[in-house]
């Protein structure tokens, strides 16, 4: 599968790090605005073709597969230029910027037959299947709420402060912490109330939300882009509890008794970046003339897009 890339920045960087580490896929194009940008991203990563605009690059017949990684505000835009071109798509998170947008894209790959899906790893990491056996396996009894926190500094970043270009903390660090509640406690949520300080553009800064499912069951999440927080997700069951180590990319699963008695712990397997795992779930998908990746279905993110469609909503 030959992959070309939308956008030069760093998290295209991480991506052609990852790919030129697999086996069963070549990191072919490279697309940028500047065709400088992308002439020095080709020679670092050994790419074969350098673009000095995205529509040059979708119009390559030998690529496979679009990588977008532009700002959340462009990946609506860029998808839908990707698709017109006959084009498969793993776009970044969050896939776009509202779930009418990202309904459009997905009824248009539906249109062409061609695969899209969300670059959202935690959803395709091995750890993720491992955090469901141990759940299942009862060890922690009834899980009864959880809390999930993913923070860094990174207030700076000029896109992440910009409104224009779909800043904020919630978008870019809180669809993480979304994706972690509903992998453990499902999609059946009851209500929930978020609250929210912003920053003088007028972008979120740090939030903090709670969601009640049946029979009392709660989470409560948080994000932040002024501090670095410890990235935990806490499961809490009725015979102990589960540590989960940088819910961006679980590093540890540890479980604990009432007692507070460690009782096991997994340690995540060798990986190449762990973006690897989205990569071949996408290729696998193609192969088998899918439009969608199991991992990530496309209700799935929908469902996650309305979400914080209605958290915004209450922010107004």
């Amino acid at each position: 599968m030959r992959v070309g890339i939308i956008g030069a920045g760093g998290i295209a960087r991480k991506m052609a790090k990852t790919i030129n580490g697999m086996e069963s896929t070549q990191l072919y194009a490279i697309a940028s605005r500047s065709l400088e940008k992308a002439k020095a991203f080709a020679a670092e990563f050994a790419v074969e073709k350098a673009y000095g605009s995205y529509e040059e690059m979708v119009l390559d017949k030998n690529v496979d597969l679009v990588y977008v990684a532009t700002p959340h505000s462009h990946h609506h835009q860029h998808c839908l230029l990707a698709l017109e071109h006959g084009k498969h798509v793993l776009c970044e998170k969050a896939f776009t910027f509202n779930e009418a947008q990202a309904a459009e894209v997905l009824a248009f790959a539906k249109e062409k037959h061609l695969l899209v899906a969300e670059a959202i790893w935690t959803r395709y990491l091995p750890m993720r299947h491992m955090l469901d056996e141990v759940i299942a396996s009862g060890i922690i009894g009834e899980v009864c709420s959880l809390t999930a926190n993913l923070g860094y500094v990174i207030n700076h970043v000029p896109r992440l402060a910009d409104p224009e270009l779909a800043g904020g903390a919630l978008l870019d660090l809180g669809v993480y912490t979304i994706n972690f509640m509903l992998m453990v406690l499902g999609n059946d949520y009851e209500r929930f109330d978020s609250t929210v300080t912003m920053t003088d553009t007028g972008v979120d800064a740090q939030n903090s939300m709670t969601f009640i499912y049946p029979e009392g069951k709660m989470a409560i999440l948080h994000t932040t882009q002024l501090a670095s927080t410890d990235r935990r997700g806490m499961i809490f069951g009725t015979k102990g509890y589960i540590e989960v180590t940088n819910i961006n990319n679980p590093e540890w699963i540890r479980v604990f008794d009432t007692e507070h008695v460690l009782l096991k712990e997994i340690k995540q397997p060798q990986q190449i970046t762990g973006f690897e795992y989205q990569v071949e779930a996408c290729r696998t998908a193609i192969s088998a003339d899918a439009i969608e990746c199991p991992e990530m279905p496309h209700q799935e993110i929908l469902r996650v897009m309305r979400i914080m469609d209605l958290i915004r909503s209450q922010w107004k």
